[in-house]
């Protein structure tokens, strides 16, 4: 007993030590980082640097830092590295907090906070431009194999309110680490810049990145404040309509055909839509597909105008608007009136032959006198009775006495005999 008594304080002071080593250190703190900046290293891109803090104690605990970004927009993430890049708009200034924090220990208290700011840029207000929107458009690149496509770039805005007259405005587009100035602007009545239109461009249609695009400005009578904003690609790209659409009937059978349309995407990548009016009956027919065929059944008697447009799938990058619809195309029963103008001409003239014929056939052997004998008319003798007088003046007075009485008793036998 006396010799195991040693042996058990021993161990159970091992026991102690080890349970205090266990136990969270409080006197173990995690200190800021320091020398935190943020500059802006490129249009709507910023960078974000700091620096492990001399003082920390070191410890066998990995260290991480949690970046907060405040303004903007509120972002925060968790990161090793000590800088960061990050895609945002300055216009309105940015500013950020960093603190370092366990990787992998998380009882150990994160740091305190600290924070950086990049000012807005200066000028006036009013002066900026406002509603700024841009298109993309690809078109095939005839000249060169290395980049079948080329995407063109039109962006619009209009004029601050508070800008002078002099005001002139100048756009800036970055993608990716290209950067370019617009050399093509259009200018309302003052000759100030009111859009910009770059034929071609660096931007991938099938990229991911950002399209940052800035514009600033100057007068003699004010500090023009720039602006910027950033477009997601797929939400601004004007995709064109399908192409060499095509149509075709045999009895009550419609089939339609067309080709994707000008793309850097694959075949694959394209949704559809199908638009059948029937122009006899007035309504239309619209139906969705993921391939460039579609067959219908018709009533095979009405004429019907066709139209398709697209839009990149979803499977490809995430959906954007479709394209304008086809030029329509007409087939159908309508296609044969030509035709029909000649037969109903030829039925007509034959109509007016015949009846002519038949005009000169009756002129010719009096038909019409047989069929329609003439109707004769009324004896009338009251012209007989002035015709005696008229005639009888020129004797004695006496013949024309007579010829009256004369006159007036034939009267009034003849109206005697008319009654009887």
């Amino acid at each position: 007993v006396i010799i195991m008594a040693p042996a058990s304080l021993i161990l159970l002071g091992a026991t102690v030590i080890l349970q205090v080593d266990l136990l969270p250190d409080k006197k173990f703190l995690l200190l800021p980082p320091v020398n935190f900046t943020i500059k802006a290293i490129n249009l709507a891109q910023v960078l974000l640097r700091w620096e492990p803090n001399t003082d920390q104690e070191q410890r066998n605990v990995q260290l991480g830092y949690h970046v907060k970004i405040n303004a903007p927009q509120e972002e925060d993430y968790e990161t090793r590295n000590t800088e960061s890049r990050r895609i945002t708009i300055l216009h309105k200034g940015f500013s950020a907090s960093v603190q370092t924090v366990p990787w992998n220990d998380r009882s150990l208290q994160p740091s305190s906070w600290v924070s950086a700011e990049l000012r807005a840029p200066p000028g006036s207000p009013g002066t900026s431009i406002v509603n700024l929107t841009c298109t993309t458009n690809t078109k095939a690149n005839n000249y060169t194999h290395l980049r079948p496509y080329q995407v063109s770039l039109h962006c619009t805005w209009l004029v601050g309110k508070d800008a002078p007259e002099d005001t002139q405005y100048f756009l800036y587009y970055r993608y990716g680490s290209w950067t370019e100035e617009c050399q093509e602007y259009s200018k309302d009545t003052l000759q100030r810049n009111i859009a910009c239109w770059f034929p071609r461009t660096f931007i991938n249609s099938k990229g991911r990145d950002l399209l940052a695009v800035y514009v600033n400005g100057s007068s003699e009578e004010a500090v023009i404040k720039p602006f910027d904003e950033l477009f997601a690609l797929h939400a601004i790209d004007r995709v064109n309509p399908p192409a060499k659409v095509t149509a075709e009937i045999e009895g009550t059978c419609l089939s339609i055909q067309w080709e994707k349309p000008v793309s850097a995407f694959p075949v694959h990548c394209f949704d559809y839509e199908v638009k059948i009016y029937n122009t006899r009956k007035g309504y239309f027919q619209t139906e969705k597909m993921t391939t460039n065929t579609f067959i219908s059944v018709i009533d095979g008697i009405s004429e019907y105008s066709i139209q398709v447009r697209a839009a990149v799938s979803s499977v490809c990058r995430a959906v954007g608007p479709s394209s304008e619809w086809s030029q329509p195309i007409y087939v159908g029963n309508d296609e044969q009136k030509p035709w029909t103008k000649w037969f109903l001409i030829a039925v007509m003239a034959t109509i007016c032959f015949i009846l002519l014929t038949f005009s000169l056939i009756c002129r010719i052997c009096h038909l019409w006198t047989k069929v329609f004998p003439p109707v004769p008319a009324p004896k009338s003798n009251i012209k007989e009775f002035f015709v005696t007088i008229n005639y009888e003046k020129t004797g004695s007075s006496e013949t024309e006495t007579e010829v009256i009485s004369y006159a007036e008793e034939a009267g009034s036998e003849t109206l005697e005999d008319s009654v009887f």
